[in-house]
């Protein structure tokens, strides 16, 4: 039969009794929450940063369709405009036929020329959500790696019982943390992040 060495109790209190293992542990569990909040600040930003870029190229295809049609429009009246000028001897009843087509031709043209004016106005406003959002992303990505690195600097301080290592992964973690706040809030622009 194997034997079970069993560790000396007294050997086992020292390690659980240690204020600053307790200490630092307690703070890593602090860091990881302030990850795990930026990790999903990150993620909204990417993901919100994709669906406006998306959504304003669809809105800019939109416009485009629209500019097609009211220079169609504006291309038929000009025909029609032409077709009433070679024909100099129509009946008065044709000749009214063909000014009610080019009315009908300039408020077409007039109305996609409006609707593309909104459309256009949607589509920089996505462009904008879409900036906004891609000027948080990388805040939330350097906040992560340094509250990353917060931790790992903490659980080498519980091994090491090194209080240095402690007071680094302090620096790493408030500087994550105040990347990850700025990453939410923009409040400073820090040119060398982008």
């Amino acid at each position: 039969m194997a034997e079970i060495e069993l560790h000396d109790p007294e050997e086992l209190e020292e390690h659980k009794a240690s204020p600053f293992t307790r200490r630092v542990a307690l703070t890593t569990a602090i860091y990881a929450v302030f990850l795990a909040i930026t990790a999903l600040g990150g993620n909204n930003a990417m993901k919100e940063m994709l669906l406006a870029q998306q959504q304003s190229s669809d809105q800019w295809a939109f416009y485009q369709a629209k500019v097609i049609r009211e220079h169609l429009y504006r291309s038929q009246k000009l025909r029609l405009e032409l077709d009433l000028l070679e024909k100099e001897g129509l009946k008065p009843e044709v000749k009214k036929r063909y000014e009610a087509l080019m009315e009908q031709m300039a408020k077409e043209e007039e109305r996609f020329r409006a609707e593309k004016k909104d459309i256009e106005k949607d589509a920089r406003k996505l462009e904008r959500e879409r900036d906004v959002n891609r000027n948080k992303d990388p805040y939330f990505d350097y906040a992560e790696v340094l509250l990353q690195i917060a931790i790992v600097a903490s659980s080498i301080a519980i091994l090491a019982s090194s209080a240095p290592m402690y007071y680094f992964s302090m620096v790493c973690a408030g500087l994550g943390v105040l990347l990850s706040l700025n990453g939410f809030l923009l409040l400073v622009n820090i040119p060398f992040l982008h």
